[in-house]
């Protein structure tokens, strides 16, 4: 994977409601190396207290991920539990799997920029108008979303469009299914001729109960959304 794509595609492993992050493997391989909360906390430059919180936000999901000692001519500390290292194995398989992706795909809709303010710009497409970037002086444009980008929920769950920075915000219905190991891509009709593509894990797809014909709210954010000079322009 491209290393643009690849940064906007953040791993996250679903555990019930929580979702396990990189940057929580980062503190579990700290606390390992360090020997306690602490000093891991100190070692990648953040809170103890914001990094005692989040193990503890852990645990509450996981169960014990740390062993804890105190005093003692060591003067204390933490270890790994086995199922700290077990989380941290199966985040690696995941990790592993979505660096092997070898594209990311994209939806691609031809459009017309009906309003801009700066390098934000309001796009007429085949499935209604979104926001996106859009470049300056041109009116007909490709609009490229990559699936990584697009966030689906169930519609009872859809958060406000003031509680959320996903502007781009559309219903529809699973048109279809394509999943790998670790990964799905799920089509998403709109109800224009071109579906979304949304990247999603297995677990999320699980947890969603995703299946052809099912409804679905599908979301994504402006800066995510990039509209270039279509073809027609004669570039």
């Amino acid at each position: 994977m491209d290393d643009e794509l690849r940064e906007g595609f953040e791993v996250q492993l679903a555990v019930g409601d929580l979702a396990v992050t990189k940057r929580d493997i980062e503190l579990l391989a700290a606390i390992d190396d360090r020997g306690s909360i602490h000093a891991a906390a100190a070692a990648l430059g953040r809170s103890y207290a914001h990094a005692q919180r989040r193990i503890v936000a852990l645990e509450e999901a996981l169960g014990p991920l740390t062993e804890r000692t105190r005093g003692g001519s060591g003067g204390g500390g933490s270890s790994l539990t086995d199922t700290a290292r077990e989380l941290s194995r199966r985040f690696g398989r995941l990790d592993a799997a979505s660096s092997g992706l070898a594209t990311v795909e994209k939806t691609v809709l031809e459009g017309r920029v009906v309003d801009r303010t700066g390098e934000l710009g309001v796009v007429e497409t085949g499935i209604g108008r979104l926001r996106a970037l859009v470049p300056p002086e041109t009116e007909s444009v490709e609009v490229s979303i990559r699936a990584d980008a697009v966030t689906l929920t169930a519609p009872s769950e859809t958060p406000d469009e003031d509680g959320t920075s996903a502007r781009n915000r559309f219903s529809g219905s699973v048109r279809a299914i394509e999943t790998g190991e670790t990964i799905a891509t799920v089509a998403v009709d709109v109800g224009g001729e071109t579906p979304l593509s949304a990247l999603v894990t297995r677990s999320s797809l699980d947890r969603l109960g995703l299946a052809p014909g099912t409804e679905v709210a599908v979301s994504f954010k402006a800066t995510a959304t990039r509209a270039t000079r279509a073809s027609l322009d004669g570039t």
